[in-house]
């Protein structure tokens, strides 16, 4: 009785301590692609943004309270248009002032000619010295600079008290705004910006690996097509007018300005800039879901025919065409490489091809390599 009562012990813990036999990976369907090598013409395409050739910020030219702004953000002007004012009460005080000083030179002058005049005339009738009549002289002159001295300071009130209205220089469109009225400005203190009428660029920004090949492009007329947003046929003509010397500090980015001449795009339109590169021949395009990273490089899974089992390989990418990428390395034409699912598969792995519903497993490969020449 006892060593059955032992053996009912005994046989939980042997059962427990059997290793269940291990599961089999399940070998899964794969879509594939033969490759074939062809050639590719690569067009580059960037975001660009229509801005004015030229924008100023306009500023008063003295120091005052802002008390009128009569332009806004978006608004045409024309030249000579009132754009804002300040607070002119102390330039007019200015301006009197200084307009005192030139009626009092008047007045002092009129009377040095007068003397002047009256002396000459004593001095030929011998009633004065000379000496007398050149001190007369020199007194006449000293009054004539006088006045002209006060005329000019005069001028420059004029001219400090019409500074406190600024005006339009060039007909534009405001893009900005930098004060409000009640505002105390100090004279230079910007007001708004102004995007001047006249030719427009197209402006965008490229990799640190593009500036040089936008920089060979400088001066070439029709280098670049822009395609403005929602226009996918209307192509204008667009040519490299700077490229900027240094990154920016931020985006490591150059920024570059092509000229489109005098256009109807809006100030601040977005726009597409496409790029022709030189043709590219022996690549193989591959769609992006082929693709994973592994290591920090890119990678596909390829099928050995023989075995169907998987094994990764590296691959150099040349660049992209439509939703394709194209491969300038690592892979050769007759390989077979997974296009989906490639997350879901390890090294070594088996697999088998993915039937269509309706289609055989035989001709899989075959539609494969014709949905590969399609793509080309």
């Amino acid at each position: 009785m006892r060593p059955r009562f032992l053996l009912w012990l005994i046989l939980p813990i042997l059962t427990a301590c059997t290793k269940a036999p291990p599961v089999e990976e399940p070998v899964r369907a794969v879509r594939t692609l033969s490759l074939q090598a062809g050639v590719s013409a690569l067009q580059q395409e960037y975001a660009a943004e229509i801005r004015a050739r030229t924008e100023s910020r306009l500023a008063f030219r003295v120091g005052g309270k802002l008390v009128l702004r009569t332009a806004n953000l978006g608004d045409l002007v024309k030249t000579g248009q009132t754009l804002a004012k300040i607070d002119a009460s102390d330039l007019r005080l200015g301006q009197e002032v200084a307009q005192a000083a030139v009626n009092t030179a008047n007045a002092q002058l009129e009377l040095s000619e007068a003397e002047f005049k009256r002396y000459k005339s004593l001095r030929d009738q011998g009633f004065v010295s000379s000496l007398e009549l050149e001190r007369r002289e020199a007194l006449l002159k000293t009054s004539r600079a006088q006045a002209e001295q006060a005329r000019a300071q005069a001028g420059v009130q004029n001219n400090q008290a019409s500074y406190a209205v600024l005006t339009a220089d060039v007909s534009g469109v405001v893009t900005a705004i930098e004060a409000e009225p009640g505002a105390v400005l100090a004279a230079g203190t910007p007001v708004l910006r102004l995007a001047h009428d006249g030719p427009r660029d197209a402006v965008f920004s490229v990799p640190e690996d593009r500036a040089a090949a936008l920089r060979s492009l400088l001066g070439r007329p029709g280098a670049l097509k822009l395609r403005p947003w929602g226009a996918s046929d209307a192509l204008l003509p667009a040519t490299v007018r700077e490229v900027s010397a240094a990154a920016d500090p931020v985006t490591r980015t150059f920024l570059v300005k092509a000229d489109i001449g005098a256009t109807s795009l809006r100030l601040g339109q977005t726009a597409s800039v496409l790029i022709d590169a030189p043709a590219l021949a022996g690549v193989i395009k591959l769609p992006l879901p082929a693709l994973f990273q592994q290591g920090g490089h890119s990678m596909v899974w390829l099928v050995d025919r023989a075995t169907m089992v998987v094994r990764a390989q590296r691959v150099e990418v040349a660049g992209a065409d439509g939703n394709l990428v194209l491969i300038g390395g690592g892979l050769a034409p007759g390989q077979v490489v997974v296009t989906a699912g490639v997350h879901a598969l390890t090294e070594g792995q088996k697999v088998r091809w993915y039937v269509e519903p309706g289609a055989s497993a035989v001709t899989v490969v075959g539609a494969a390599s014709a949905a590969s020449a399609a793509s080309r």
